[in-house]
C-alpha cells in the first residue's frame, strides 16, 4: 500500500446483503501520531457470545436465506496510511459438515493463506497452487495433510493441533462465510468463485459417489447439529432442485457465502479469482496468484509450478490432493478428482430453470457479482 493511500472503505455495512453493492461503512484516514494506534473501542456493554445457527435443511436453509442479517460488526485498524474496517465473527455456523467454534482459539501466523470457496468451485485446485509456490515446484507436495479444512466438524483435534508443528507458510481451507469465520488482518485470502450450477453438479459427483462410511461419518459422529446427511435419489436433476429450491441442501447456503466474501473484495488481503479464469489461463491466473502472496518463483521453478497443477497431473497424483487420500469415495481419490469441466447441466436443465437460477442469482447477488459469478473475468 503507497504510503498517503486514501483510506480504504469496504463496501458492506452486513455480511448478509441483497445487492452486489451495498453501502459503505464510512472512515477517514488516520491522523499520523507517534503513539501506537489502538483499536476502536466498543461501548462497555457485557459481550454477547456469537448467535448459533444450525444448517443443512430446506426449511433452515430458507429461513436463514429469508432473515434479515444484523449490522456487521467492523474492528478498525488505525495506521499512518488507512483506517480499514475488517470483518468480525459474529455467528457460530453448524451442521453435519461444520463447526465454525474452531476458529475461535485459532492461531493466526502473519503469513497464513486461508483458501475460501462455497464448495466444489476449485477449492483442492487452489490448494495445489498454492502448495506449489509454497515448495517451490516439489513433486511431492501432500496438500490433502498439510492443508486440512480447518472448519470440518469431523476433522481428528490433532490435525488442526499439528498446524502448530508446520514450520513452511501455512494454507488451509475453509467453505464458511465471512460473518461466521474469524477474519485476519495479517492472512491472506483467496476466494474462488465458480456458476452455482457448474457447483452443485460437481457436488453431485461427490456426494453421490461417497462411501457408505462418508455418510456414517458425518452423521454418527458426536455433535451433528442439524438433520442427516442423506443419499437421496441418485438422479442428478433430482439433487439440483433439491439444491435450488433448499439453497445449498443437502450442505450448506450458497447465496449467503457468495455475497459475504465479494463484499470483501476491496480489502487488500483478499483476492477472488474464478474458476473459469482458471480454466481458461492457468499461466495468468498462477501468477496474478503468486503476486498477491509475494512468491517469486524463477523461471525454472515457474515450468514445474505449472506442470504440476493441470488437472492431468493431478488426476494422475490424486492420492497426494484428495482429502483421506480418497479413501471416502467408490472409485477413491481418481473419482474425487472428477472432470473440472463446466456446461454439464446445459444438457439436463429445462430454459425455464436456467431463466429460474438467473433469476434467483440476480436476486441474492446483485448485477455485478451475479454476473462475475456466472462468466468470471474480473481481477482485483
Amino acid at each position: 500500500m503507497a504510503t498517503k493511500a486514501k483510506a480504504v472503505k469496504p463496501r458492506t455495512k452486513s455480511l448478509i446483503v441483497k445487492s452486489a453493492r451495498p453501502k459503505t461503512a464510512k472512515g477517514k484516514a488516520a491522523k499520523a501520531k507517534p503513539k501506537k494506534p489502538n483499536p476502536v473501542k466498543a461501548k462497555s456493554k457485557k459481550a454477547k457470545p456469537a448467535k448459533v445457527i444450525s444448517i443443512g435443511s430446506k426449511s433452515s436453509n430458507a429461513k436463514l436465506a429469508k432473515a434479515k442479517g444484523k449490522p456487521r460488526k467492523l474492528q478498525k485498524t488505525k495506521s499512518s496510511t488507512a483506517t480499514i474496517a475488517w470483518p468480525v465473527k459474529i455467528r457460530e455456523m453448524h451442521n453435519h459438515h461444520m463447526n465454525s467454534t474452531v476458529w475461535n482459539n485459532f492461531k493466526f501466523r502473519g503469513d497464513d493463506i486461508v483458501i475460501a470457496t462455497y464448495a466444489k468451485s476449485g477449492t483442492t485446485w487452489m490448494q495445489q497452487i498454492v502448495g506449489q509456490l509454497v515448495f517451490n515446484g516439489d513433486e511431492d507436495v501432500d496438500v490433502a495433510k498439510l492443508s486440512p479444512w480447518v472448519d470440518l466438524r469431523v476433522i481428528p483435534p490433532e490435525v488442526i493441533a499439528g498446524l502448530e508443528q508446520q514450520t513452511h507458510r501455512r494454507f488451509i481451507k475453509t467453505h464458511l462465510p465471512v460473518d461466521a469465520l474469524v477474519f485476519s488482518p495479517k492472512a491472506k485470502y483467496i476466494f474462488i468463485g465458480r456458476d452455482g450450477r457448474d457447483a452443485a453438479w460437481s457436488l453431485f459427483n461427490h456426494h453421490f459417489n461417497a462411501t457408505k462410511e462418508y455418510f456414517e461419518a458425518f452423521n454418527n459422529t458426536p455433535g451433528r447439529v442439524g438433520p442427516r446427511l442423506e443419499r437421496g435419489s441418485g438422479n442428478v436433476h433430482d439433487f439440483y432442485t433439491g439444491w435450488f429450491e433448499g439453497d445449498g441442501h443437502p450442505y450448506w447456503p450458497v447465496w449467503e457465502n457468495i455475497r459475504s466474501w465479494w463484499a470483501l473484495r476491496d480489502l487488500p488481503n483478499v483476492k477472488l479469482i474464478h474458476f473459469n479464469d482458471m480454466k481458461a489461463d492457468l499461466p495468468g491466473s498462477i501468477r496474478r496468484i503468486a503476486d498477491f502472496l509475494k512468491i517469486k518463483p524463477d523461471a525454472a521453478s515457474f515450468a514445474k509450478i505449472l506442470a504440476h497443477c493441470t488437472f492431468d497431473y493431478m488426476k494422475s497424483h490424486a492420492e497426494l490432493v484428495a482429502p483421506l487420500g480418497g479413501i471416502k469415495w467408490n472409485g477413491g481419490a481418481r473419482t474425487f478428482i472428477n472432470k473440472g469441466t463446466n456446461g454439464r447441466w446445459r444438457d439436463t436443465l429445462s430454459a425455464a430453470e436456467v431463466m429460474a437460477y438467473e433469476a434467483k442469482a440476480l436476486k441474492e447477488l446483485g448485477p455485478a457479482c451475479a454476473k462475475w459469478l456466472a462468466r468470471g473475468s474480473i481481477e482485483k
